[in-house]
């Protein structure tokens, strides 16, 4: 007799009266190999486990154990922290653009504007101008409503025609060289445009203050005519000696251009002086 898987089996001529003897040792043995089945597949369970927890207590702490980086429930804000009303009105802009600021040539283009003083000293203050390393004295100054009687050839009956209301001359020295540049004022912008557009002629020299007279008696002298808002702006320089001016006469021309930029100057300030305190004065 032999025992298989499915129980005891009989070859020929064997006895057919089981052996009960033999079954009980191989029901036995059978039951031992289950029992240790169950526990090696137990521990491998309970290793599993551990592995699977492990992994879990790591990755909570950022990897880094108990210092890890994640926050634990008790760094959590409390609900009281929390905001609780999320119906209050967010900041509102309006929607009216605040106004541009005052343009400076609108107070130098009418006299309804400016109304600043028009002196001597408000346009050629001091008593010399430096122009970067370039320095000149300050000679003869003069002011007058007679527009025409500042002028040579027909310049004056051109400020006259569009109505100039006064002429403020000055005159600066260097080297000499001799310079007298002239401020015309008008009523508006036009009028002074006008009137240096059509300028012939020339501003007349002023001498005086240790300044002889020059580009008088038929002398060549360098002759400039610009405008800007209500002012037109013109010069006449040369040599105090009386020598004519050509254009190969650099100097001439360098201080001549200082002048004229020099007064240009003055006017924009004027304007911007103007627009400074009109932005500053309350609306009415």
């Amino acid at each position: 007799m032999s025992f298989g898987q499915g129980g005891p089996s009989w070859g020929p001529g064997e006895s057919r009266t089981p052996d009960w003897s033999a079954l009980a040792d191989a029901s036995a043995a059978r039951g031992r190999r289950k029992k240790w089945l169950l526990i090696g597949g137990g521990a491998l369970a309970t290793a599993a486990v551990a592995a699977i927890v492990a992994t879990a207590v790591v990755t909570s702490n950022g990897g880094g154990g108990a210092s890890g980086s994640d926050k634990n429930a008790s760094e959590l804000p409390a609900p009281a922290d929390l905001p609780s009303d999320t119906s209050a009105p967010g900041p509102s802009f309006s929607s009216v653009a605040p106004p541009p600021p005052p343009d400076p040539k609108d107070y130098i283009a009418d006299e309804k504007k400016d109304k600043a003083p028009v002196t001597v000293d408000a346009f050629f203050p001091g008593k010399k101008l430096t122009m970067g390393d370039r320095v000149y004295a300050k000679g003869a100054t003069a002011r007058t409503t007679d527009c025409v009687t500042t002028t040579q050839g027909a310049l004056g009956s051109i400020l006259d025609g569009n109505g100039c209301d006064q002429v403020i001359r000055a005159t600066y020295s260097k080297d000499g060289i001799a310079v007298t540049v002239g401020l015309a004022v008008f009523g508006t912008e036009a009028e002074a445009r006008k009137a240096a557009q059509q300028a012939s002629g020339g501003l007349a020299s002023l001498s005086g203050s240790g300044v002889p007279t020059f580009c008088r008696a038929g002398s060549v002298c360098r002759r400039t005519a610009n405008s800007y808002g209500r002012y037109a702006y013109f010069t006449v320089g040369g040599f105090i000696s009386g020598k004519n001016v050509t254009t190969a006469h650099k100097d001439v021309y360098a201080v001549g251009d200082d002048l004229t930029d020099f007064t240009f100057r003055q006017i924009r300030h004027r304007g911007e002086v103007q627009a400074s305190a009109a932005a500053g004065a309350p609306v009415t």
